[in-house]
């Protein structure tokens, strides 16, 4: 069996579940999902990828994580083989991602195996793609105006601009660790893609779309899309995977409405400085994607 521990926001919650599929799919195991850390997690909207998404994504019980960790499954003892000197000390079947870069001891694994990371690669389930593509089929309709801007997106040239601030603007740790993208970013994201797109159109989407407007200058047609909150804020992710090219912000939500998207002829420009720390990024990226 393989088991992924799952946590953090959508974004996240999609990686650790698709490093878990190709995993599972390369050893012919089974693939569970421990979602228990979200009885405490209070950030985001919680665990979503079953209310999101198609298919069937089985979660873990309890006796399956005790059965694959032991002892180890005690959170105290959990958190001291964790720290990278005691790696030593860990079951084989604990398997804890050792640094942000990609990691190809996963492909030494044939066995059970329980993740822990975040693992934040398209190189660890390119072999998959298709069906990471299919698991990730959104399933419910849209509502009226998301499918409005569907449409949209569809007649015109279409752009997606996220600028992500929230949470890591107004949490002084999360500001530390992630930092924002730059205005610089993204005027020179936005002079790239008019270069290179006739007529462009640009479907801004941020989580204070206010500040956008009053910083952000487009010289293009552009349609800010802010009626998705909570817990529907998952389609803006969505609506932007419709979308022809795709300028991210740090952040994997907009990471993955990128990659998700199908146009053959997609350009996506992404930031260089991801984290506020010098964290090796270079494996984040799909090869094709422009960083800036």
């Amino acid at each position: 069996m393989i088991i992924s521990r799952l946590i953090g926001g959508l974004g996240n919650q999609m990686f650790q579940y698709a490093v878990a599929r190709a995993l599972a799919e390369k050893t012919h195991q089974h693939l569970k999902l421990d979602v228990f850390s979200f009885s405490t997690y209070k950030l985001h909207n919680g665990f979503e990828l079953v209310r999101i998404f198609e298919g069937n994504k089985e979660l873990a019980t309890a006796e399956d994580v005790r059965a694959m960790l032991g002892l180890q499954n005690f959170p105290m003892l959990k958190r001291l083989v964790l720290r990278p000197e005691l790696v030593w000390l860990r079951s084989k079947k604990l398997v804890a991602e050792p640094h942000f870069r990609y990691w190809d001891g996963l492909k030494h694994i044939s066995k059970d195996a329980y993740l822990i990371g975040y693992w934040q690669s398209e190189k660890y389930f390119k072999s998959i793609e298709a069906t990471v593509r299919s698991d990730f089929t959104f399933k419910q309709p849209m509502s009226q105006v998301n499918q409005n801007i569907a449409n949209n997106i569809a007649q015109s040239n279409s752009i997606s601009l996220h600028v992500r601030r929230g949470d890591y603007v107004q949490n002084s740790v999360t500001l530390a660790a992630h930092g924002v993208c730059s205005l610089e970013y993204y005027q020179a994201a936005i002079a790239y893609m008019i270069e290179r797109v006739a007529q462009p159109k640009f479907f801004i989407f941020s989580d204070d779309i206010e500040w956008v407007k009053n910083n952000i200058r487009i010289n293009f047609p552009c349609q800010y899309v802010e009626n998705n909150h909570g817990a529907e804020s998952y389609n803006d992710m969505r609506l932007m995977s419709l979308c022809q090219h795709h300028i991210i912000a740090n952040s994997s939500f907009s990471w993955w409405g990128a990659w998700l998207g199908t146009y053959i002829k997609k350009i996506v420009i992404s930031p260089k400085k991801w984290f506020a720390n010098d964290n090796n990024v270079s494996d984040l990226f799909p090869p094709d994607w422009i960083a800036i």
